[in-house]
């Protein structure tokens, strides 16, 4: 996935009301941004670091621009952005970066399923017909020292809903798959942030034990654009 235009560099000073940033930028204005990510963004909103902002005007958007990426501790950018997730796995697979996934035909996006009224965020099937795949898609920005990414970086009642919807498409005979885009490249292993939402983790080595697929990529994130590139090991000990 590559960036349209040029982003534009800046320093954060401040996050509010989960959707909005403001960015000092080197002319001395302060601006405005969306801030297209609802999580706690543990380690990657902190005021002073350098961000990068996306030019969105004219798409019928409130505002202008779009916070897409930082740069945390040890110079490593991190993509703040979840909406791209979906887009980055949907290319890995068709490029056939993700082995594990192989092989389907058909991918389909943001499709009904389940008894709790969830949407699955790819259905993965073969012309041909036979098993589907469902795939739930989550994005990870969290890290701590180590190469320890971290998911959920906020309690989230609806990633542990969206577990028990792949924990029946299991029991109903079909392949259900859960995959961590980790939109950062300085990690080295995902674990279930069991301190921050303890019954996440719980329905993560839940669904583990049902036979769901947990897989992890990581991506390589520049300013020109981002790309998952490799398998990373989801550690649920």
């Amino acid at each position: 996935m590559r960036f349209s235009s040029a982003l534009t560099e800046g320093r954060l000073a401040r996050r509010y009301q989960r959707f909005f940033v403001d960015v000092d930028l080197p002319d001395g204005r302060r601006v405005t941004a969306h801030c297209p990510n609802t999580g706690s963004l543990m380690g990657c909103a902190d005021p002073g670091l350098r961000v990068w902002l996306s030019d969105v005007s004219g798409v019928g958007r409130k505002l202008d621009l779009r916070w897409d990426l930082v740069e945390v501790g040890g110079g490593a950018l991190v993509g703040v952005n979840t909406l791209f997730a979906n887009r980055l796995v949907r290319e890995a697979i068709g490029a056939g970066v993700v082995p594990e996934l192989g092989g389907y035909g058909e991918v389909r996006g943001e499709v009904r399923f389940g008894s709790e009224g969830s949407r699955v965020d790819l259905l993965l099937s073969r012309p041909e017909g036979g098993a589907r795949c469902f795939l739930e898609v989550k994005n990870v920005t969290a890290a701590v020292q180590g190469g320890v990414a971290l998911f959920p970086d906020a309690v989230s009642r609806r990633a542990s809903k969206h577990l028990r919807e792949l924990m029946a498409v299991v029991a109903g005979g079909e392949r259900a798959a859960l995959l961590f885009c980790v939109q950062r490249g300085d990690v080295e292993e995902v674990r279930p942030a069991d301190a921050i939402d303890p019954v996440y983790g719980r329905t993560l080595r839940e669904a583990v034990a049902a036979g769901v697929e947990v897989l992890a990529y990581r991506a390589r994130v520049s300013l020109a654009g981002i790309a998952l590139t490799d398998r990373v090991p989801v550690v649920c000990e």
